[in-house]
């Protein structure tokens, strides 16, 4: 075969492929993402979400754009970009946690898709996990089981375990849901229970301080309240040489015991599947809300050994990372 042949064979067969040949085709589309932490808190989970959007066809700059905004752990400030990804007519939006309810209230006709979501259903957001009807769709972290889960690991580090403290954002529908869910599984496993209930930074070091009977743990259940003072939260629990427990590996990477919970980079990469067929035509009321299929148990040795633990090696073998 010729050269110019075999140039222009190739050059019709990429032409002729599903996904460049649909992009050429289309107009940029827009996505509008809006994270409800810091674009730092969520840097290796945005990584995740663009690495599959480009494994998908969407490549940013060329077959769409991306619009980002970040709320900083303030439901007032998600408001106010949920309403301006709206004024800018984006063809989806991308979101999770506290921002969910801003963008809720803020359109009834933009397609949106939240990466994280602990309840969906109990949460108003969705009629059911098999058919969520309107504009919301996305991955659910919410699993019948991981409270006790959590609540068994610790007791493997702590088995003294009597008494358990519960942080969580009192001020998050979700998240307070979550924590009843917690407090009962706690009691039906036969520990007493401290709440530490939060609304704002300024809540976390006095209700540190209101704690008087001793507990031996505390189980920190996430939100973006809670993942943008992690480092405060953890400084706080180590000086009172508490074992913490949180929902996902970056709080224990600077200084948490351990966390075990959804892989939230799975869930973001799965979030792109869900845009990917939004833009190309489904609607999001019709996509069933999934939930997650991958768990993590990460450790963090150094603070172990700060709180003078010794993590069992059952334990370790059985951990998906272990940071030393």
């Amino acid at each position: 075969m010729r050269r110019r042949e075999f140039i222009a064979l190739i050059g019709g067969a990429a032409a002729g492929s599903p996904v460049v040949g649909w992009a050429q085709q289309q107009k940029l589309r827009t996505i509008g993402f809006l994270g409800s932490a810091s674009r730092s808190a969520w840097s290796e989970w945005v990584a995740a979400f663009v690495q599959r959007l480009h494994e998908l066809g969407w490549i940013e700059g060329r077959t769409v754009t991306i619009e980002w905004q970040w709320a900083d752990g303030s439901s007032e400030r998600a408001a106010d970009l949920a309403i301006k990804f709206v004024r800018q007519k984006v063809d989806v939006i991308v979101t999770g946690g506290t921002a969910l309810l801003g963008v809720k209230q803020a359109t009834s006709t933009i397609p949106i898709v939240f990466t994280v979501l602990g309840d969906p259903v109990g949460g108003g957001f969705a009629e059911s996990l098999a058919h969520p009807g309107g504009n919301i769709t996305g991955l659910s972290s919410q699993t019948p089981d991981l409270a006790g889960k959590r609540i068994e690991l610790l007791r493997e580090v702590v088995p003294s375990l009597r008494r358990l403290a519960i942080m969580a954002n009192a001020g998050y529908p979700a998240v307070a849901l979550e924590m009843d869910q917690v407090e009962k599984t706690a009691r039906m496993a036969g520990l007493d229970i401290a709440p530490l209930r939060i609304r704002k930074p300024e809540d976390i070091a006095p209700t540190f301080e209101a704690l008087k009977a001793p507990v031996e743990a505390l189980i920190v259940l996430s939100d973006a309240l809670v993942n943008a003072n992690r480092i405060r939260i953890n400084t706080m629990a180590l000086a009172r040489r508490l074992p913490t427990m949180y929902g996902f590996r970056e709080s224990v990477e600077i200084g948490g015991l351990m966390s075990y919970g959804a892989n939230y980079q799975d869930l973001f990469r799965r979030a792109a599947d869900y845009v990917d067929k939004i833009l190309r035509g489904a609607k999001p009321g019709n996509l069933p809300i999934e939930q997650p299929t991958k768990f993590d148990l990460i450790i963090n040795l150094t603070t172990a050994r700060t709180l003078g633990i010794e993590i069992p090696p059952t334990l370790l073998a059985r951990a998906n990372e272990v940071i030393e």
